[in-house]
């Protein structure tokens, strides 16, 4: 499907026009039947040249300017009307400033009334009008709704026209903006747009606001779908939220895809940001936001709107002036993302920055890391080092490498008797956003395991490694012997002390408070298995010439690791050919 949008000053024959061509009303209310101009947005369709085309038939009237643009905001073409008795119109310099702001480029000229006038004029003075903007020069056609004249140039013209629409992205982000909502007995909250990328499925769920819903059912040029692709009108029938909370401007969107922003950075299309009025309306998509205008250079701008909208780098809106009835300038987005202006001078300084922006670069520099659907979510090229999930700017990288090895250093003297720094608290000094990028800033001289980093071959301080020394010639003599805690205070090993030595190696923990020599399991299992046969507690405590107090838990340890199995009946045996590889 193709949607080209009407544009033109009031009572120039659009919806006659849009009448003749799809043979439908594309006036809803009936006070616009009645006062024979449209009010609000009309849609209508009809099928040229092999191609499903909907019109969106916008108002003319200078008094209903917010509902054309909320019409035009998300259509690609446009279809110019300019009726031949009255020719160029206050408002269709407005609607064209519209079309131009939004960054529409692909358009044809209708001149109407052709029986009441010559059309020559008016389409000469239009078409030089259109030739100054994005559209640039179009093709033309001279049309009567009245006789018919001229409408077959003119469907062959809009068949043309809808040939020459580039091609949608089928797999882009849903981001729907809704022109109107509504609900219908037995079904609920229906609401419809224009879908200018992406598909939409039966049962897909998408977010409304703070809402999750689902969708119930579609609808494209009045028949029911399981599926809608872009570009199409579309009318969706949402689970989860009632009607009364949504309205125009709201938007459909993918979830997660999107990061709502309410300020923004934009390049201007229009007049110099020192002459706007600091207080304009954002108009996007189906949205209008009453915005506060920050100038930053003669061309660029910061935007702090009133409320949040889904946009990226790269998307095109426009700003009005509702007391001057005029739209002063169409701006590009270039950061959703801007860093904050707390300085004196910063707004200037950011004004030259993104006169040299790189795109990516700017927003991965400013972050030092950047996850890689963040990017995507931006509007922004992926850029950087990658790094799983993540992108790193290569010269932050080097210097948090060149760096780590002195808090870790720092740590060590801090903490003595610990055997490395956790990796949270790495994680932390360094300004890391997620642990799982401490590996990624590690040098050759640091090593991570058990969720500790440190540099290799960690010691113990003197004091520590005295005392393990003579724990140590005790295991020599009875190595299941476990020293009892008032031996270990008088050698000054408490909990600290213990565990450091069971990091480096030099004592196995069989339990709280019982230690051994890091040895110890595979001799006891050697001892064991010479028994030759199922062995109990006690006789394991008289081979091992150990106490109960050593043995239950020294036991327990070796079942664990799978080099003893107990049998159910209180005796255990040895499992041949295990190794002690694994053990906890």
């Amino acid at each position: 499907m193709r949607v080209i949008a009407t544009a033109g000053h009031v009572d120039h024959g659009k919806s006659t026009l849009i009448r003749r061509l799809t043979g439908m009303e594309p006036d809803r209310w009936a006070e616009e039947r009645r006062r024979g101009l449209t009010l609000d947005l009309g849609f209508a369709w009809t099928r040229l040249g092999g191609e499903e085309i909907a019109f969106v038939d916008v108002p003319g009237h200078q008094r209903f300017v917010p509902n054309m643009l909320a019409g035009v905001g998300p259509v690609p073409a446009a279809l110019f009307v300019v009726a031949a008795d009255e020719g160029w119109m206050p408002q269709s310099a407005e609607h064209l400033a519209a079309l131009d702001a939004f960054g529409v480029r692909h358009g044809l000229l209708a001149v109407t009334k052709s029986d009441r006038a010559d059309p020559g004029p008016a389409t000469e003075a239009a078409l030089a009008e259109i030739a100054a903007t994005a559209l640039g020069e179009v093709p033309a056609a001279s049309v009567s709704g009245t006789t018919g004249e001229g409408l077959e140039e003119l469907r062959a013209q809009l068949a043309k026209l809808a040939g020459r629409l580039p091609p949608p992205d089928l797999a882009a982000d849903v981001r729907l903006w809704i022109d109107r909502a509504f609900t219908i007995k037995g079904a609920g909250t229906v609401v419809t747009g224009t879908l200018g990328g992406g598909t939409l499925r039966v049962g897909d769920e998408l977010t409304l606001g703070s809402n999750r819903v689902q969708i119930r059912g579609l609808q494209a040029l009045g028949e029911p779908r399981e599926r809608v692709s872009a570009v199409a009108r579309v009318a969706v029938n949402v689970r989860g939220v009632p009607k009364d909370s949504v309205g125009r401007g709201d938007v459909l969107l993918t979830p997660g895809a999107w990061r709502p922003a309410t300020e923004v950075d934009v390049r201007l299309r229009g007049a110099p940001s020192g002459e706007l009025h600091r207080n304009l309306v954002l108009h996007f998509g189906s949205a209008a936001v009453p915005t506060r205008v920050r100038p930053l250079g003669p061309d660029t701008a910061r935007l702090l709107l009133a409320h949040p909208l889904p946009l990226r780098a790269g998307d095109r809106g426009l700003l009005r002036d509702p007391g001057e009835h005029r739209i002063p300038a169409g701006f590009d987005v270039v950061d959703v993302r801007p860093p904050p202006l707390a300085r004196r001078g910063a707004a200037r300084a950011r004004g030259e920055e993104l006169s040299v922006l790189e795109p990516g670069w700017d927003y991965l520099r400013r972050e030092g890391f950047v996850r890689h659907e963040d990017f995507r979510a931006l509007g922004l090229p992926a850029v950087g080092e990658r790094l799983g999930g993540w992108h790193a700017d290569p010269a932050h990288l080097s210097r948090l490498r060149a760096e780590v090895g002195e808090v870790v250093a720092d740590w060590a003297r801090e903490h003595p008797l610990a055997a490395g720094i956790p990796v949270e608290a790495l994680r932390q000094r360094l300004g890391l956003p997620a642990a799982e990028l401490v590996p990624a800033v590690l040098g050759d001289g640091l090593v991570l395991k058990d969720g500790l980093v440190r540099k290799p071959g960690a010691r113990l301080t003197p004091e520590v490694a005295r005392a393990v020394d003579v724990l140590e010639e005790r295991f020599a003599e009875h190595p299941f012997r476990a020293p009892e805690a008032d031996e270990l205070r008088e050698l000054g090993l408490g909990k600290r002390e213990l565990a450091a030595a069971v990091r480096v190696g030099r004592l196995r923990a069989i339990a709280d408070g019982v230690v051994l020599g890091p040895d110890a399991p595979r001799r006891a299992v050697e001892v064991l298995a010479a028994l030759g046969e199922p062995f109990t507690v006690s006789r394991a405590r008289r081979a091992l010439d150990s106490t109960r107090r050593v043995m239950i838990p020294l036991l327990e340890h070796l079942d664990a690791a799978g080099l003893t199995e107990p049998l159910g009946d209180g005796t255990r045996r040895t499992c041949c050919g295990r190794s002690e590889n694994g053990l906890p």
